[in-house]
């Protein structure tokens, strides 16, 4: 599934080609994503596109006569093609653009969704108003980790990963963030120091930032028709490589479970 750095990646790659450009049609060919795509969307042909934003790893495309909401799910992909560009499977819906070209997802698995919004659905979609910080701003701070932490049983690992907390802390970057601050997956949210807090939070901020850096500088690009955007090679730490040995110490890396994810670390490094 891809995480937000992917997501933001998809962001920046599509939005110049989008934005100040006018919605000649919508064209749907499969309505059964995660939720049915609404007749709603076709509301858009005729406006123009002002801004494309980030919403957690939702993106919210804002138009003169409404917002669409699209999520890729598990599998789905963005590319920028000329209208006239071939189909191939899976290519569920394009926003066609009066430039002659157009934005096409491609969902296999059919996890992805596209919604229409009449107001901006940060306000109060159902989706999305609960949502908590955004990892990169100002609001995801020391204070605000530790003093909703407080009293919580929960592991570190899925508290971490829950959205009401903050968004899009997914697996990769909650195994990597908590290896780098030497923090045990496993240990209860509510017990860990105003001090290791301080120091985890800047780390999964420069985690985040830096594999968003990674993904624009290794993008292929998002006017290929023949194939997905290419996304950063990772550094990862521990991610996926239980088993092996530890970068850090040499000691073998534990693999578990954690709310039904899997979570690798290190029992010497990570306390």
């Amino acid at each position: 599934m891809p995480e937000l750095p992917e997501v933001e990646v998809s962001r920046r790659g599509i939005a110049p080609h989008l934005e100040n450009q006018q919605i000649a049609d919508v064209v749907v060919r499969d309505r059964r994503l995660r939720w049915p795509i609404p007749e709603a969307v076709s509301k858009v042909v005729g406006a123009t596109i002002t801004r494309v934003e980030r919403r957690a790893k939702y993106l919210i495309i804002h138009t003169t006569q409404g917002y669409l909401i699209v999520h890729l799910g598990m599998s789905g992909a963005l590319r920028v093609v000329p209208t006239d560009t071939l189909v191939v499977k899976h290519d569920h819906i394009d926003l066609v653009l009066a430039s002659g070209w157009c934005l096409r997802f491609n969902d296999p698995r059919r996890f992805g969704c596209w919604l229409y919004s009449e107001e901006h659905p940060a306000l109060n979609h159902p989706l999305l108003a609960k949502l908590g910080p955004e990892p990169l701003t100002a609001a995801f701070n020391v204070e605000h980790l530790y003093s909703v932490s407080r009293g919580k049983l929960q592991a570190i690992k899925t508290f971490i990963m829950d959205n009401h907390v903050v968004v899009g802390v997914g697996n990769i970057y909650a195994n990597e963030s908590l290896f780098k601050a030497g923090i045990n997956p496993k240990r209860a949210a509510g017990k860990i120091s105003r001090a290791r807090y301080e120091r985890l939070v800047p780390i999964i901020k420069e985690t985040l930032a830096k594999a968003i850096e990674q993904g624009g500088t290794t993008l292929q690009d998002f006017t290929q028709a023949d194939g997905q955007p290419g996304y950063f090679k990772q550094e990862l730490m521990v991610y996926g490589r239980g088993g092996k040995l530890c970068m850090q110490c040499g000691g073998r890396l534990k693999e578990i479970r954690l709310g039904q994810r899997s979570t690798v670390y290190c029992t010497q490094c990570q306390r």
